[in-house]
């Protein structure tokens, strides 16, 4: 129903109509003539009939005064949902637990919660988040000031002083957290026996820590800047285990080994297949893994190893053509295993070639070999200080000129890997783990990206380790939703959920006595995930008396 204005013998006249539907046509039926406009308004009757209805429709006029701005409301979305799986994976009881005693005078567990959720919706500075969630609806968290921030952020990376030898990082509050959290969620069933480790640098604005600023290799291609290097530990299922944090120049040969001697102290390893990338792979780490007796699927240099330039390479064995499922992205591959020695010393190298991935590489490097040319007839200066193109040229007198030698080269490589591997898998079972690789890199850069956990302006290492924290944790409400959505075979677009997560929105007024409460209509992919979480919606609206 609705009211239409007419004219009439030149008066305007309300009429209370319905549209009703007449064969194949819609038409207006009068339900009740109001009276003309002007002695309605005059007599005051036409506004006595609008309190009236709006008396019966106060979340349509909230709602209302809501979009034009009239009444401040909060976002609910995203503390609903991710508070929710906050609590189920019992995240702000551990930290409640490991609080108890401590006399900081706030929430911490409240200032931990809000700038996690920060990382995933916008992320930025501590300083940026105490603005960012004046405009949510976060339980508990109202009197929390920037301050309290660089309190929790300090806690999460505190010392605990007993450092292990041979340890890169000292042990922290937050390690205590990441194993309380594991052995939650620890059953019968629960198998590291497989484990993905990668690494990434996270630069700083100023000089960073006490040890964690140092100048080194820049994953973020800043070498300006000084850095951290962050590892981050995943299990099989992708879900994350827990994360180090050591000094900027620390090369990644170094790092491996004393990860995984953590992880058997930490989470009682026995039995492990550690998956990392080329850069972790040296003699002295491959010996020592071994001596550990852990099993190891490690990507190899293909291009400066000599053992696998001259032997593994110029093996000839006929390679095995397999194809992995459409969940890997694959195509055509072909593998073949190559052992180099006999019995217990022996080393073993998968090859493969990637028939699409060799089609990339070509495609590539002719657009370099076209670039080059089109450069080598403006004179050779225009080359200098560009590695894609000297990898390509020799040197003939005082000018630069295409070496077809090199060229046959590289294209030795196109789609081309090589692992190193002491696991009891075979061929197609160690690539299709090397490949699951690819999702701590994934991992990283949400990280760097939609958790923005870069550039980091605290100045200590323990509100440095802090910080980096909430964004683990932040992954871990990730994935753990990603999980839930995946049993219920979707995959929600992240960036559009938190835009529909933010157009949730509550608001509350007092009114005749009572105060009453409504929510904003669900759009997108809320409905789906709440579901998919097992989170009931607030009601539309609700209400309660004043005085209560």
């Amino acid at each position: 129903m609705f009211v239409v204005e007419r004219v009439a013998r030149g008066h305007s006249y309300l009429y209370l109509v319905e549209s009703v539907r007449v064969g194949k046509s819609v038409r207006q039926r009068t339900i009740k003539p109001l009276g003309r406009k002007d002695v309605l308004a005059a007599s005051g009757e036409l506004d006595r009939l609008v309190a009236s209805i709006a008396r019966h429709a106060e979340r349509s006029i909230i709602l209302s005064d809501i979009d034009a701005g009239r009444i401040a409301a909060h976002r609910i979305g995203g503390p609903l949902l991710f508070g929710r799986l906050w609590d189920r994976l019992g995240i702000g009881e551990v930290l409640n637990n490991l609080l108890e005693g401590r006399q900081f005078g706030f929430a911490v567990e409240r200032a931990v919660f809000v700038a996690t959720l920060h990382r995933l919706f916008v992320s930025g500075s501590d300083r940026s988040c105490v603005d960012w969630m004046q405009s949510y609806a976060i339980d508990g968290a109202e009197d929390l000031a920037l301050h309290h921030f660089y309190r929790a952020m300090a806690w999460l990376g505190e010392e605990l002083g007993d450092r292990q030898a041979g340890a890169l990082a000292p042990r922290c509050v937050k390690d205590v957290i990441e194993e309380q959290l594991f052995e939650r969620r620890r059953d019968l069933f629960t198998d590291l026996s497989l484990v993905f480790m990668d690494t990434t640098s996270l630069s700083f604005y100023g000089e960073g820590g006490e040890t964690l600023g140092r100048r080194g290799h820049s994953k973020d291609y800043r070498p300006d800047l000084a850095q951290m290097i962050l590892a981050l530990v995943i299990d099989a299922e992708g879900r994350p285990i827990c994360t180090e944090m050591v000094p900027g120049n620390t090369a990644d040969v170094k790092i491996l080994m004393p990860v995984v001697t953590r992880l058997r102290e930490r989470f009682g390893i026995t039995r492990a297949c550690v998956v990392a990338d080329r850069g972790m792979i040296s003699a002295d780490t491959i010996a020592a893994l071994e001596a550990l007796g852990v099993e190891y699927i490690l990507g190899a240099r293909e291009r400066t190893s000599r053992v696998i330039r001259d032997v593994v390479l110029k093996d000839k064995a006929a390679m095995v053509p397999l194809v992995l499922d459409r969940q890997h992205g694959e195509t055509q591959l072909w593998v073949k295993e190559v052992r180099i020695g006999k019995g217990k010393a022996a080393q073993r190298y998968i090859v493969t070639v990637n028939e699409a991935e060799a089609r990339k590489d070509r495609e590539d490097r002719q657009a370099i070999i076209d670039g080059l040319q089109a450069q080598l007839k403006k004179g050779d200066k225009a080359l200098v200080g560009n590695s894609a193109y000297r990898r390509y040229l020799r040197s003939r007198g005082n000018a630069f000129e295409i070496d077809p030698g090199k060229l046959a080269e590289e294209a030795r490589f196109d789609g081309l890997s090589v692992l190193r591997t002491n696991a009891r898998v075979t061929p197609l079972q160690a690539v299709i783990r090397y490949r699951d690789l690819l999702e701590v890199e994934a991992l990283f850069r949400a990280a760097k990206a939609s958790f923005d956990t870069r550039p980091i302006f605290h100045q200590a290492d323990a509100a440095i380790r802090g910080h980096v924290f909430c964004s683990f944790l932040a992954l871990t409400l990730a994935k753990e939703l990603n999980r839930l959505c995946g049993a219920r075979g979707f995959q929600p677009e992240w960036q559009k959920l938190l835009n529909d997560l933010d157009r949730l929105q509550q608001a509350t007024i007092e009114k005749g006595g009572k105060v009453i409460t409504t929510r904003t209509h669900v759009t997108g992919q809320v409905g789906n995930v709440f579901k998919a979480a097992g989170i009931a919606l607030p009601h539309n609206i609700s209400e309660h008396p004043a005085d209560l």
